[in-house]
């Protein structure tokens, strides 16, 4: 999965869960002061992002995830292990 697919996915994930237009989420998108999510929104984020690489997901490896592209860069190096 390149990073272009996880970025569409992610576009899927965050308007279906937390109606986010797609076109606002780019790789530089902040989660926080941007697109608007909270703490809760990032633990629900995090199990979509689970359930997109059938992976657990350790809160050290989230924990760091501030932008878009920080979630790509976290969902690739699941898809990689």
């Amino acid at each position: 999965m390149s990073d272009t697919d996880i970025l569409e996915r992610l576009r899927d994930v965050l308007h279906g869960t937390f109606e986010i237009d797609p076109a606002r989420v780019t790789p530089s998108a902040h989660l926080f002061t941007d697109l608007g999510l909270d703490s809760i929104d990032a633990v629900d984020l995090a199990i979509q992002v689970q359930e997109m690489t059938g992976m657990r997901i350790k809160p050290e490896d989230f924990k760091s995830v501030r932008t878009v592209g920080d979630v790509v860069g976290t969902v690739r190096c699941l898809l990689e292990r």
